[in-house]
């Protein structure tokens, strides 16, 4: 059904970019690294002013992939199924009166729904059930939210920690803008849980069910804050009790911004959002080791070449991936983080025009956790950007048919095969890039995997350290 409509929807409402090759260090008018440009819609495709957050939902039915795409008066929901030519299926209007509607927001997603947040003042939690995207037949449609949180009225971000079932709404209007917890476990009946206000304001956060290398916290919910001049470590299980571990600052601080784990949980990768125009340097990545949450280490600062202010980032396996606002998307081998050393690997900017420090325009952020490999850019000034890694890495599943994967869906067992090249490591990720799975194979041509300890949804199988396909639990 979308083939059949898909080439009037793009001559109705708005020009796609197709893909575009990376090809001697540009992809079309853009700069890049070996990152092809699958497709681009401008802020006038999506009918806003400005862009900002953006996220992934992957349909665990069909293995559908969709960006999620902040914007100065919505979120707009975007079919990447087709990474060529992409669907525009429409856009959840923003809530709240208190401020002009251009105002950014973030938004992440818990058991098929999505969770919008704003820092206009009246704004709350909007909920909205990602399930509706399916049966669209004329996009794009113009979207209300199905539920509403009003515990809160602004907030600068969203934080979800999928095994709790629990959102945390961080720089809010309550708890001195502390963390406010939120039961999302029934995803239309968000419920207030309690917050935390005794580190102040929080920018942003990481909250994970705990499985790192200091045993003392094993299977506890920890929080790790940017708070403006620090990481905080705050231990939230009880919701009614949350404790304080620990927290830990650095030198020729600006704004501390926000921060993502590595794999193993030990390091803590850290943006500083305004050090680049406050001491004028080049674009610097703290990271900090995490071996023991009660006395948490500097471990090293990453210099890059260039001057950009750096925004959000996220980790897969051995790479992190950065929005740098004017320098676009910026890839890093973290592989020997341990020994203090990370190399930049690959790029897409998506702002051509310069790469100074400022955070007024360029890449807001990037979204790398889609199993198909396609990586989702929104930048403020030029709306969605899809990109993908060029050359044989960044082969879609179906272009490989030496490596095949049966039953798929499953919830039991799956044998990978293979027609060629002998089987020695599987490793499965679930959406979030965490390796939930792995295998290790003396040389055989086919193998049966006990997948039954996975949760529902959708999976990346890498195979041999270089072929990945899809798979749906069900």
């Amino acid at each position: 059904m979308k083939n059949i409509f898909l080439p009037i929807l793009l001559f109705t409402f708005s020009i796609t970019i197709a893909q575009t090759p990376c090809t001697g260090g540009m992809a079309g008018s853009f700069p890049c690294d070996g990152y092809d440009l699958q497709s681009h819609f401008t802020l006038d495709d999506l009918d806003a002013d400005t862009g900002n957050d953006s996220w992934g939902w992957t349909d665990p039915v069909d293995g559908t992939e969709y960006a999620l795409v902040g914007l100065s008066n919505g979120t707009a929901f975007i079919d990447i199924s087709n990474p060529i030519n992409p669907i525009y299926i429409g856009k959840l209007l923003t809530n709240g009166t208190s401020f002009p509607e251009y105002w950014w927001r973030d938004v992440k997603v818990y058991n098929n729904h999505a969770f919008v947040v704003s820092e206009i003042g009246d704004h709350g939690m909007q909920v909205f059930d990602l399930t509706r995207l399916r049966s669209v037949t004329s996009p794009p449609e113009n979207f209300t939210e199905d539920a509403l949180y009003t515990g809160f009225g602004s907030a600068h971000n969203i934080v979800i920690n999928e095994d709790s079932g629990y959102a945390y709404g961080v720089g809010t209007d309550t708890f001195n803008g502390g963390p406010h917890f939120v039961n999302i476990q029934d995803p239309l009946n968000p419920v207030a849980a309690g917050g935390y206000t005794m580190d102040a304001y929080s920018h942003d956060a990481q909250v994970i069910t705990y499985n790192g290398p200091d045993t003392d916290y094993t299977g506890r919910e920890i929080l790790f804050g940017s708070n403006e001049n620090e990481v905080v470590i705050v231990d939230v299980t009880d919701k009614g009790s949350p404790v304080n571990i620990s927290s830990i600052s650095y030198t020729n601080v600006g704004y501390t911004h926000q921060g993502w784990f590595t794999e193993d949980q030990r390091y803590f990768i850290v943006g500083d959002e305004t050090d680049e125009t406050g001491f004028g340097i080049n674009t610097r990545t703290i990271i900090f080791d995490f071996n023991d949450l009660d006395n948490p280490q500097h471990h090293f600062d990453y210099f890059a070449t260039l001057a950009a202010s750096d925004h959000n980032g996220y980790v897969i396996g051995d790479k992190y991936y950065m929005a740098s606002y004017r320098a676009g998307m910026r890839v890093f081998d973290i592989s020997d983080i341990e020994n203090q050393n990370m190399t930049e690997i690959g790029s897409f900017d998506t702002f051509p025009s310069n790469d100074i420090a400022g955070a007024d325009s360029g890449a807001w952020n990037v979204y790398p956790f889609f199993a198909s490999g396609n990586i989702l850019i929104s930048d403020y000034d030029r709306g969605f950007f899809l990109v993908k890694e060029s050359g044989p890495l960044g082969i879609t599943e179906n272009e490989n048919t030496s490596f095949s994967i049966y039953p798929n869906p499953s919830n039991t067992n799956i044998t990978v095969k293979s027609a060629s090249n002998p089987l020695n490591k599987v490793v499965i990720y679930n959406v979030l890039g965490q390796r939930v799975a792995n295998f290790d194979f003396a040389e055989s041509f086919s193998e049966n995997l006990d997948i039954s300890s996975l949760n529902s949804g959708m999976y990346l199988v890498e195979i041999n350290d270089a072929t990945t396909k899809r798979l749906i639990v069900n």
